[in-house]
């Protein structure tokens, strides 16, 4: 049933869907990788298809940007539309001296300044959201495939795009590869729902040297990401039958 985010009915979306955070991300994956697509959702201009994909169903939906927009539409589609697993597809800014403009890099874990994953597990401590070992394995594999340069590690889901002096750094020193805004909501309501989940991101800006891509490349170009997680999605689904 429809939902007061999502207009799709049960059996509208696939096992495994790719959230970028660009419902216009959203619409290029369907356009330039999808066959027989259907559009299952325009709430709120956030677009959400399903098509087939070597054979395979999958979805992709826009979130939205930070951890209480994906909040919402990931616990929907995991405990809603009986979504399996999700994989976030979006850009991130490189923090460790090793990572440069346009790489990959996958989320084992995602650090946050967040307190939604506090709020969602309820547990007395600190909770460290992590992604999928499963899903994490076929990354890496599909990476080595297509060739492309990747970082696996650590991830900050920050509340803050614009943070003060000195935070950044701080990070960095703390062994942190990237910054972004949602993985570590999605891997808490995954791990919540008991489902899975993982963050591909690419690299669109250095926030410590003040390199970045301009926005309609972010929107548009990071192909090798969307590959990654299309190989990704077609194993899973397979997995699973």
């Amino acid at each position: 049933m429809a939902t007061p985010h999502n207009s799709a009915s049960k059996g509208d979306i696939a096992k495994v869907v790719l959230l970028p955070g660009d419902p216009l991300r959203a619409q290029y994956v369907a356009d330039h990788y999808l066959s027989d697509v259907k559009r299952f959702n325009e709430v709120r201009n956030m677009f959400g298809f399903t098509g087939t994909y070597e054979g395979v169903s999958v979805s992709v939906m826009g979130s939205g940007m930070g951890i209480p927009s994906i909040g919402i539409y990931s616990w929907e589609l995991f405990h809603e539309y009986d979504v399996d697993a999700i994989i976030r597809i979006g850009s991130a800014g490189g923090l460790a001296p090793q990572v440069k403009l346009r790489d990959v890099v996958i989320g084992q874990g995602a650090c946050t300044d967040s307190n939604y994953v506090k709020k969602v597990m309820g547990v007395p401590g600190t909770y460290a959201p992590i992604g999928s070992f499963e899903l994490l394995r076929d990354a890496v594999d599909a990476a080595e495939e297509l060739g492309v340069s990747y970082h696996v590690g650590n991830l900050l889901s920050s509340d803050v795009f614009y943070s003060a002096p000195g935070v950044n750094e701080a990070w960095a020193a703390a062994g942190v590869l990237a910054v972004e805004m949602e993985a570590a909501g999605l891997y808490a309501n995954a791990m919540r729902a008991g489902k899975k989940a993982l963050g591909i991101m690419t690299v669109s800006d250095l926030p410590l040297t003040g390199e970045g891509l301009p926005a309609e490349e972010r929107q548009t170009s990071f192909t090798q990401m969307m590959e990654i997680a299309l190989k990704v999605a077609v194993k899973e689904t397979r997995r699973a039958l």
